[in-house]
């Protein structure tokens, strides 16, 4: 779940999409009600991102595989004030089962970044949807994208965390480093006072930087 103003955007593994207008939480007045609603067709675990302009960003698993799916696509941008047609615009992966977006995306400046099960890191104009560039990182990619500093932090599914100069965010992204860890990597790394700290499927907890 996220939350933008008075509004709580939620998603399900049925790929309902649902904009919640929560302000009777804040007022103390009135009760919860639905006032977004959309059907991606296909299981989503990613958290839906709201951008500055009210639009959202929405990334879709290939797990049914069923025809809605394969027509609303895999990266998706929403509008959620024209319900009835609030497609933007949509990115379509190749189309196999157990594949697709399982992660949440970021949104920094005029692009978007997806990263992809099958092991890519997507950039995609955030206006238009124009491809810009993929990254290859391995898979299964299930750790969400982390942007610090101007670098870009992600996880991979054999084990290895990287660092890429994120300067020129339109442009392919330079490696700047990487550190393998034991296990895939499903969480997403959280970076505090200097330090990487994430989780593996080895059954351990990483703390990541320069020793003090």
């Amino acid at each position: 779940m996220s939350v933008s103003g008075d509004t709580a955007w939620l998603n399900s593994s049925g790929g309902l999409v649902q904009g919640c207008d929560i302000s009777s939480l804040r007022t103390g007045q009135g009760e919860v009600r639905r006032t977004f609603r959309y059907w991606t067709g296909d299981d989503s675990d990613a958290s839906i991102v709201p951008d500055d302009e009210g639009f959202l960003y929405v990334g879709v698993e290939i797990d049914r595989a069923n025809s809605r799916v394969q027509n609303a696509g895999q990266m998706i941008k929403l509008d959620p004030r024209t319900p009835d047609d609030p497609v933007v615009w949509k990115y379509d992966l190749d189309f196999f089962v157990d594949d697709g977006v399982w992660t949440t995306p970021v949104v920094v400046g005029d692009v978007t970044l997806w990263t992809t099960k099958p092991g890519y890191i997507y950039a995609l104009d955030r206006y238009t949807g124009e491809f810009l560039w993929k990254q290859k990182i391995g898979g299964p990619a299930l750790s969400s994208p982390v942007l610090v500093d101007g670098v870009l932090v992600q996880a991979s599914g054999k084990g290895v965390i990287y660092g890429f100069d994120f300067s020129s965010p339109r442009t392919q992204p330079t490696e700047l480093w990487s550190v393998q860890l034991e296990g895939n990597i499903e969480s997403t790394p959280v970076v505090w006072n200097g330090r990487i700290y994430v989780g593996t499927r080895a059954g351990f907890v990483y703390c990541i930087g320069l020793p003090s």
